[in-house]
Protein backbone atom coordinates (compact mmCIF):
# COMPACT_ATOMS: atom_id res chain seq x y z
CA UNK A 1 0.00 0.00 0.00
CA UNK A 2 1.20 3.52 -0.99
CA UNK A 3 2.59 5.54 1.87
CA UNK A 4 0.08 8.00 3.62
CA UNK A 5 0.41 11.11 5.92
CA UNK A 6 1.71 10.52 9.25
CA UNK A 7 0.84 13.93 10.32
CA UNK A 8 -2.09 14.09 12.27
CA UNK A 9 -2.08 17.73 13.39
CA UNK A 10 -2.65 18.40 9.53
CA UNK A 11 -5.97 20.33 9.11
CA UNK A 12 -8.10 18.82 6.86
CA UNK A 13 -11.12 20.62 5.09
CA UNK A 14 -14.51 19.67 3.52
CA UNK A 15 -16.01 22.08 1.64
CA UNK A 16 -19.83 21.31 1.90
CA UNK A 17 -19.41 18.90 4.75
CA UNK A 18 -23.66 18.52 5.17
CA UNK A 19 -24.46 15.95 2.48
CA UNK A 20 -24.20 12.50 2.05
CA UNK A 21 -20.44 12.03 0.78
CA UNK A 22 -19.45 14.86 3.35
CA UNK A 23 -20.55 13.12 6.47
CA UNK A 24 -19.31 9.61 5.62
CA UNK A 25 -16.29 11.54 4.64
CA UNK A 26 -15.94 12.93 7.92
CA UNK A 27 -16.76 9.73 9.58
CA UNK A 28 -13.35 8.33 7.96
CA UNK A 29 -11.21 11.20 8.38
CA UNK A 30 -10.18 10.33 11.97
CA UNK A 31 -8.09 7.64 11.01
CA UNK A 32 -5.88 10.04 9.52
CA UNK A 33 -6.07 13.39 11.33
CA UNK A 34 -7.35 14.92 14.17
CA UNK A 35 -7.98 18.01 13.03
CA UNK A 36 -11.28 18.29 10.65
CA UNK A 37 -13.00 21.71 9.01
CA UNK A 38 -16.71 21.29 8.33
CA UNK A 39 -17.58 23.92 5.96
CA UNK A 40 -21.01 24.84 5.12
CA UNK A 41 -23.94 27.08 5.43
CA UNK A 42 -24.62 25.12 8.55
CA UNK A 43 -22.31 23.02 9.78
CA UNK A 44 -22.82 20.08 12.18
CA UNK A 45 -20.24 18.08 13.92
CA UNK A 46 -20.03 14.21 13.09
CA UNK A 47 -16.85 13.75 15.13
CA UNK A 48 -16.98 15.65 18.52
CA UNK A 49 -13.47 17.81 18.51
CA UNK A 50 -14.47 18.99 14.53
CA UNK A 51 -14.39 22.54 13.95
CA UNK A 52 -17.28 24.22 12.48
CA UNK A 53 -16.67 27.18 9.91
CA UNK A 54 -20.41 28.84 8.84
CA UNK A 55 -19.35 29.92 4.77
CA UNK A 56 -21.35 31.06 1.95
CA UNK A 57 -19.49 28.66 -0.63
CA UNK A 58 -20.36 31.03 -3.86
CA UNK A 59 -18.11 34.08 -2.18
CA UNK A 60 -14.87 34.36 -2.94
CA UNK A 61 -13.67 35.50 0.27
CA UNK A 62 -15.44 33.04 2.46
CA UNK A 63 -13.87 30.03 0.24
CA UNK A 64 -10.70 31.66 0.89
CA UNK A 65 -10.86 31.71 4.95
CA UNK A 66 -12.39 28.16 4.82
CA UNK A 67 -9.19 27.04 3.04
CA UNK A 68 -6.51 28.70 4.87
CA UNK A 69 -4.91 26.75 6.97
CA UNK A 70 -5.55 23.50 5.61
CA UNK A 71 -3.27 20.67 4.20
CA UNK A 72 -5.77 18.83 2.45
CA UNK A 73 -9.39 20.41 0.91
CA UNK A 74 -11.93 18.01 0.33
CA UNK A 75 -15.13 19.71 -1.91
CA UNK A 76 -17.99 17.53 -1.88
CA UNK A 77 -20.17 20.32 -2.07
CA UNK A 78 -23.72 19.89 -3.29
CA UNK A 79 -25.69 22.80 -5.58
CA UNK A 80 -28.88 22.90 -6.58
CA UNK A 81 -29.71 20.60 -9.15
CA UNK A 82 -31.02 22.66 -11.63
CA UNK A 83 -28.95 23.40 -14.97
CA UNK A 84 -29.03 27.10 -14.79
CA UNK A 85 -27.54 26.86 -11.26
CA UNK A 86 -24.62 24.79 -12.18
CA UNK A 87 -23.77 26.84 -15.11
CA UNK A 88 -24.13 29.96 -12.86
CA UNK A 89 -21.77 28.44 -9.35
CA UNK A 90 -19.75 25.87 -10.25
CA UNK A 91 -17.46 27.15 -12.96
CA UNK A 92 -16.87 30.21 -10.32
CA UNK A 93 -16.76 28.18 -7.40
CA UNK A 94 -13.88 25.66 -8.66
CA UNK A 95 -12.01 28.77 -9.77
CA UNK A 96 -12.07 30.48 -6.25
CA UNK A 97 -11.13 27.13 -4.75
CA UNK A 98 -8.58 26.56 -7.04
CA UNK A 99 -7.09 29.99 -6.48
CA UNK A 100 -7.01 29.46 -2.93
CA UNK A 101 -5.88 25.78 -2.35
CA UNK A 102 -2.72 27.53 -4.41
CA UNK A 103 -2.41 30.41 -2.55
CA UNK A 104 -2.76 28.28 1.00
CA UNK A 105 -0.52 25.41 -0.48
CA UNK A 106 -3.52 23.34 0.20
CA UNK A 107 -4.20 19.94 -2.11
CA UNK A 108 -7.17 19.64 -3.38
CA UNK A 109 -9.42 16.69 -3.34
CA UNK A 110 -12.28 17.02 -5.75
CA UNK A 111 -15.33 14.64 -5.75
CA UNK A 112 -16.72 14.35 -8.76
CA UNK A 113 -19.73 12.31 -10.74
CA UNK A 114 -19.68 10.60 -14.28
CA UNK A 115 -21.78 13.11 -16.08
CA UNK A 116 -18.47 14.23 -18.32
CA UNK A 117 -18.52 10.65 -20.06
CA UNK A 118 -19.26 9.49 -23.62
CA UNK A 119 -22.81 8.00 -23.01
CA UNK A 120 -21.19 5.69 -25.61
CA UNK A 121 -19.04 3.95 -23.33
CA UNK A 122 -21.52 3.75 -20.45
CA UNK A 123 -21.59 -0.12 -20.43
CA UNK A 124 -17.90 -0.13 -19.16
CA UNK A 125 -16.68 3.01 -17.53
CA UNK A 126 -12.99 3.22 -16.75
CA UNK A 127 -10.59 6.46 -15.68
CA UNK A 128 -9.51 6.83 -19.63
CA UNK A 129 -13.29 6.94 -21.21
CA UNK A 130 -13.29 10.22 -23.09
CA UNK A 131 -15.03 12.77 -22.08
CA UNK A 132 -17.61 13.88 -23.98
CA UNK A 133 -21.21 14.92 -22.20
CA UNK A 134 -24.10 15.17 -24.25
CA UNK A 135 -26.14 17.09 -21.34
CA UNK A 136 -25.65 20.61 -20.36
CA UNK A 137 -24.98 19.59 -16.54
CA UNK A 138 -22.08 17.10 -18.10
CA UNK A 139 -20.51 19.79 -20.11
CA UNK A 140 -20.18 21.67 -16.61
CA UNK A 141 -19.21 19.08 -14.70
CA UNK A 142 -16.39 18.68 -17.56
CA UNK A 143 -15.16 22.57 -17.40
CA UNK A 144 -15.00 21.95 -13.57
CA UNK A 145 -12.58 18.69 -14.56
CA UNK A 146 -10.54 20.56 -17.24
CA UNK A 147 -9.94 23.27 -14.58
CA UNK A 148 -8.31 21.22 -11.89
CA UNK A 149 -6.86 19.26 -14.76
CA UNK A 150 -5.08 22.88 -16.03
CA UNK A 151 -4.26 23.74 -12.68
CA UNK A 152 -2.84 20.42 -12.06
CA UNK A 153 -0.72 20.77 -15.51
CA UNK A 154 0.70 23.80 -15.09
CA UNK A 155 2.47 22.81 -11.26
CA UNK A 156 0.88 24.90 -9.47
CA UNK A 157 -1.92 22.40 -7.98
CA UNK A 158 -1.86 19.25 -6.44
CA UNK A 159 -4.93 17.43 -6.42
CA UNK A 160 -7.03 14.63 -7.86
CA UNK A 161 -10.50 13.95 -8.73
CA UNK A 162 -12.25 11.18 -7.02
CA UNK A 163 -15.45 9.47 -9.04
CA UNK A 164 -18.64 7.89 -8.17
CA UNK A 165 -21.33 6.28 -10.10
CA UNK A 166 -24.99 7.03 -8.78
CA UNK A 167 -25.21 6.71 -4.72
CA UNK A 168 -26.47 4.09 -3.11
CA UNK A 169 -27.31 5.65 0.18
CA UNK A 170 -29.55 7.62 2.76
CA UNK A 171 -29.82 10.71 1.01
CA UNK A 172 -28.97 12.24 -2.51
CA UNK A 173 -29.86 8.82 -3.61
CA UNK A 174 -31.96 7.98 -6.83
CA UNK A 175 -32.52 4.63 -5.68
CA UNK A 176 -33.36 5.70 -1.94
CA UNK A 177 -36.04 8.14 -3.62
CA UNK A 178 -37.59 5.50 -6.23
CA UNK A 179 -37.46 2.22 -4.59
CA UNK A 180 -37.28 2.28 -0.74
CA UNK A 181 -39.13 5.46 0.04
CA UNK A 182 -41.91 4.19 -2.56
CA UNK A 183 -41.89 0.87 -1.04
CA UNK A 184 -41.71 2.30 2.61
CA UNK A 185 -45.47 3.79 1.36
CA UNK A 186 -46.38 0.92 -0.31
CA UNK A 187 -46.30 2.44 -3.42
CA UNK A 188 -44.66 0.41 -6.47
CA UNK A 189 -41.08 0.97 -7.18
CA UNK A 190 -40.16 3.74 -10.14
CA UNK A 191 -37.27 3.40 -12.17
CA UNK A 192 -36.50 5.29 -15.33
CA UNK A 193 -36.63 4.36 -18.98
CA UNK A 194 -35.85 0.53 -18.67
CA UNK A 195 -35.53 -2.03 -15.89
CA UNK A 196 -33.65 -4.30 -18.03
CA UNK A 197 -30.27 -2.83 -18.32
CA UNK A 198 -27.62 -2.97 -15.51
CA UNK A 199 -26.66 -0.32 -13.45
CA UNK A 200 -24.47 -0.47 -10.25
CA UNK A 201 -24.38 2.21 -7.44
CA UNK A 202 -21.80 3.43 -5.31
CA UNK A 203 -22.07 2.80 -1.88
CA UNK A 204 -21.84 5.96 0.27
CA UNK A 205 -19.93 4.77 2.97
CA UNK A 206 -17.31 3.03 0.91
CA UNK A 207 -17.16 6.48 -0.82
CA UNK A 208 -16.41 8.13 2.15
CA UNK A 209 -13.60 5.84 3.23
CA UNK A 210 -12.02 5.64 -0.23
CA UNK A 211 -12.35 9.70 -0.62
CA UNK A 212 -10.76 10.10 3.18
CA UNK A 213 -7.58 7.33 1.98
CA UNK A 214 -6.94 9.31 -1.10
CA UNK A 215 -6.81 12.69 0.31
CA UNK A 216 -4.21 11.35 2.66
CA UNK A 217 -2.00 8.84 -0.05
CA UNK A 218 0.54 11.43 -1.29
CA UNK A 219 1.30 9.82 -4.59
CA UNK A 220 -2.66 9.60 -5.28
CA UNK A 221 -2.38 12.88 -6.27
CA UNK A 222 -2.68 14.57 -10.02
CA UNK A 223 -4.61 11.98 -11.39
CA UNK A 224 -8.34 10.46 -11.45
CA UNK A 225 -9.45 7.81 -9.20
CA UNK A 226 -12.90 5.66 -9.80
CA UNK A 227 -14.50 4.96 -6.12
CA UNK A 228 -14.97 1.39 -5.09
CA UNK A 229 -18.19 0.33 -6.28
CA UNK A 230 -18.91 -3.52 -6.88
CA UNK A 231 -19.86 -4.41 -10.20
CA UNK A 232 -21.77 -7.36 -9.51
CA UNK A 233 -24.18 -7.80 -12.89
CA UNK A 234 -27.52 -6.46 -11.81
CA UNK A 235 -30.59 -4.95 -13.59
CA UNK A 236 -33.12 -1.99 -12.42
CA UNK A 237 -35.62 -5.03 -11.59
CA UNK A 238 -32.37 -6.74 -9.53
CA UNK A 239 -32.13 -4.06 -7.22
CA UNK A 240 -35.84 -3.85 -6.82
CA UNK A 241 -35.97 -7.37 -6.35
CA UNK A 242 -33.25 -6.98 -3.37
CA UNK A 243 -35.05 -3.96 -1.98
CA UNK A 244 -38.55 -6.03 -2.34
CA UNK A 245 -36.60 -8.97 -0.41
CA UNK A 246 -35.06 -6.81 2.54
CA UNK A 247 -38.39 -4.86 3.39
CA UNK A 248 -40.56 -8.18 3.03
CA UNK A 249 -42.76 -6.73 0.45
CA UNK A 250 -43.97 -7.90 -3.32
CA UNK A 251 -40.94 -7.05 -6.20
CA UNK A 252 -43.83 -4.31 -7.86
CA UNK A 253 -41.83 -1.84 -10.26
CA UNK A 254 -43.26 0.46 -13.08
CA UNK A 255 -40.64 2.04 -15.78
CA UNK A 256 -41.32 5.55 -15.92
CA UNK A 257 -40.94 6.34 -20.25
CA UNK A 258 -38.41 9.18 -20.47
CA UNK A 259 -41.28 11.01 -22.72
CA UNK A 260 -43.21 11.21 -19.57
CA UNK A 261 -40.78 12.98 -17.70
CA UNK A 262 -40.82 16.40 -19.82
CA UNK A 263 -45.11 15.89 -18.55
CA UNK A 264 -44.22 15.35 -14.87
CA UNK A 265 -41.88 18.29 -15.07
CA UNK A 266 -44.85 20.60 -15.50
CA UNK A 267 -45.67 19.49 -11.47
CA UNK A 268 -42.41 18.07 -10.32
CA UNK A 269 -39.72 20.66 -11.51
CA UNK A 270 -36.85 18.03 -10.73
CA UNK A 271 -38.12 15.58 -13.50
CA UNK A 272 -36.86 18.74 -16.03
CA UNK A 273 -33.65 18.51 -14.58
CA UNK A 274 -33.64 14.40 -14.38
CA UNK A 275 -34.90 13.91 -18.54
CA UNK A 276 -31.33 15.09 -19.78
CA UNK A 277 -29.62 12.47 -18.11
CA UNK A 278 -31.99 9.82 -18.64
CA UNK A 279 -29.74 8.24 -21.16
CA UNK A 280 -27.98 6.51 -17.84
CA UNK A 281 -31.02 4.08 -17.96
CA UNK A 282 -32.02 3.35 -21.13
CA UNK A 283 -28.14 1.32 -21.79
CA UNK A 284 -26.17 -0.55 -19.11
CA UNK A 285 -24.51 1.42 -16.79
CA UNK A 286 -21.03 -0.34 -15.64
CA UNK A 287 -18.62 1.32 -13.67
CA UNK A 288 -15.21 -0.04 -13.09
CA UNK A 289 -13.17 0.76 -10.11
CA UNK A 290 -10.74 -2.43 -10.43
CA UNK A 291 -7.97 0.97 -10.59
CA UNK A 292 -8.58 1.77 -6.90
CA UNK A 293 -9.66 -1.98 -5.73
CA UNK A 294 -6.29 -3.23 -6.82
CA UNK A 295 -4.01 -0.20 -5.60
CA UNK A 296 -5.81 -0.47 -2.27
CA UNK A 297 -6.78 -3.82 -1.74
CA UNK A 298 -10.34 -2.50 -1.27
CA UNK A 299 -13.21 -5.04 -1.76
CA UNK A 300 -16.55 -2.79 -2.20
CA UNK A 301 -19.76 -3.49 -0.42
CA UNK A 302 -21.96 -6.33 -2.09
CA UNK A 303 -24.79 -5.02 -3.07
CA UNK A 304 -27.36 -7.40 -0.68
CA UNK A 305 -24.97 -6.19 2.53
CA UNK A 306 -25.44 -2.43 1.03
CA UNK A 307 -29.49 -2.72 0.74
CA UNK A 308 -29.46 -4.21 3.75
CA UNK A 309 -27.79 -1.10 5.34
CA UNK A 310 -30.06 1.07 3.84
CA UNK A 311 -33.00 -0.77 5.03
CA UNK A 312 -31.87 -0.82 8.58
CA UNK A 313 -30.58 2.88 8.74
CA UNK A 314 -26.91 2.03 7.83
CA UNK A 315 -25.81 1.04 10.38
CA UNK A 316 -22.23 -0.02 8.68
Amino acid sequence: MPSQTTDSNALQTILGSGGSIGVELAKALPAYTNRIRLVSRNPKKVNETDELMPADLTKADDIDRAVAGSAIVYVTVGFEYSTKVWQATWPPFIRHVIDACIRHQAKLVFFDNIYMYDPEHLGHLTEETPNRPTSKKGEVRKEVAEMIMEGINSGKLTALIARAADFLGPKNSVIEEMVHKNFLKGKKADWFASTDKLHNFTFTPDAGKATALLGNTPDAYNQVWHLPTDRTPLTGKDWVDLFAKEMNVAPKVQAIPVWLLSVLGIFIPIMREFKEMSYQYDRDYVFDSSKFEKRFDFKPTTPQEAVKAVVNGMEV
